[in-house]
């Protein structure tokens, strides 16, 4: 373990749904590894911390530069699970020389962060993992595209079931990205162009047979893959409605389709259907999602901590591993 890995990881909104859920994940995962909760109410905070086990609180102030930590505190690596509006918590990460990670910035909205890296780039390793699900749609969908040996097109569609949104930051995010910007990038043939929601939305086989609505989302899924890949065509697609599960009267799961068109290894052509559940939503996904992008930017799994840079999920997380450890949890992968 590296002496940084000593210093606590603060999770800023760790005590909400999705963040209480990822610092469990991550303790579940690294037991010995000090984890600070940190919120606006320090009582739900410690309550959390209390649970975990070698944990702490403390309240975070998002409007001040130092996010109202005393000097002598000090974090191996900063977690977001909300959006900060300052980037006071990565400017406060690169003056610690923290890695950071943050998962509710869309992808029209990177330029600050990364201009903020630009500038100290010797600072922070900062990690954008605002894929779908902190990087689990994009990482099981580069799993599966080791089946073939060129990729002309990957469409992926997520459902998020209209009671699965999360808890109040996660709405706020939804709303923000889907409200802000009427069009979502996705790559068409090799071009790059803002696919207007409405008239490029399309329908979409679910895993249960329904058809569903679906309508370009910007997220960095479709960026990631395009340079992963070279892909000619990428697109994301997000249908919020009910969930197969729900139809069939049980609780809501989260689900999400995976297309690869392409030749395969073996020198045929084929589009392959991947349909990818969990029970339980979305919320252990994201968490696992999160848990090990930290294991792996503090060096605690897949290699040495992360150097200072900025990366997306899949320059730093093996495919195969996050694959693993999503199946540990419960997710269902199948091949249709």
């Amino acid at each position: 373990m590296s002496t940084n890995s000593q210093k606590p990881v603060l999770i800023i909104g760790g005590s909400g749904v999705v963040g209480s859920l990822a610092a469990k994940t991550l303790r579940q995962l690294q037991p010995a590894l000090p984890i600070t909760i940190g919120g606006r109410d320090l009582a739900r905070a410690e309550a959390v911390a209390r649970e975990l086990g070698n944990a702490d609180a403390a309240r975070v102030d998002l409007g001040r530069p130092d996010l109202g930590q005393p000097g002598s505190r000090a974090y191996s690596a900063i977690v977001m699970f909300v959006k900060d509006d300052t980037l006071n918590s990565l400017r406060y990460a690169q003056t610690q020389g923290a890695a950071y990670l943050g998962i509710s910035t869309a992808l029209f909205e990177v330029a600050p962060e990364v201009a903020y890296f630009i500038h100290q780039p010797t600072r922070s390793a900062v990690l954008m993992a605002s894929n779908w699900l902190a990087g689990a749609a994009t990482l099981s969908t580069l799993h599966f595209a080791r089946a073939f040996q060129s990729l002309d097109a990957i469409e992926i569609t997520a459902v998020l079931d209209e009671q699965d949104v999360g808890g109040p930051a996660a709405l706020v995010d939804l709303e923000r990205q889907t409200k802000a910007a009427p069009s979502s990038l996705v790559l068409e043939q090799g071009r790059w162009r803002w696919a207007e929601a409405a008239s490029s939305a399309r329908t979409v086989r679910g895993v249960d047979g329904h058809a569903l609505h679906a309508q370009p989302y910007s997220l960095l899924d479709p960026a990631s893959l395009a340079a992963a890949t070279e892909a000619k065509s990428v697109r994301f697609d997000v249908s919020v409605g009910m969930s197969s599960s729900r139809r069939r009267g049980e609780p809501f799961s989260t689900e999400f389709i995976i297309e690869l068109e392409g030749v395969l290894e073996d020198g045929t052509r084929a589009r392959v259907r991947h349909e990818v559940t969990h029970p339980r939503g979305q919320a252990p996904v994201t968490a696992m999602g999160v848990a090990v992008a930290v294991e792996r930017l503090l060096g605690l799994s897949g290699g040495a901590p992360a150097a200072p840079g900025l990366y997306l999920p899949e320059t730093l997380i093996a495919p195969e591993y996050l694959v693993q450890r999503l199946q540990e949890s419960g997710v269902r992968f199948s091949r249709v």
